[in-house]
């Protein structure tokens, strides 16, 4: 399973990132909602876990394009 994870913090990243790898995940990161729409289309992944605030574009609106 793919997992494309939308987080601007780091630290919040690293964490999830870890923990989901660490369970067998496969995944990415996107750290703004431009880079979030692009990813999705090229890679296609099975989950996405969005963060609301974001810089450039909010979750909410990204969330609507998907």
């Amino acid at each position: 399973m793919k997992i494309l994870i939308v987080e601007d913090d780091a630290g919040i990243s690293d964490f999830v990132i870890s923990e989901l790898e660490h369970e067998g995940y496969t995944t990415s990161l996107a750290v703004n909602g431009r880079e979030a729409l692009v990813k999705f289309e090229s890679e296609k992944p099975d989950l996405i876990l969005l963060d609301i605030m974001l810089p450039e574009e909010d979750g909410l609106s990204i969330l609507g394009k998907l």
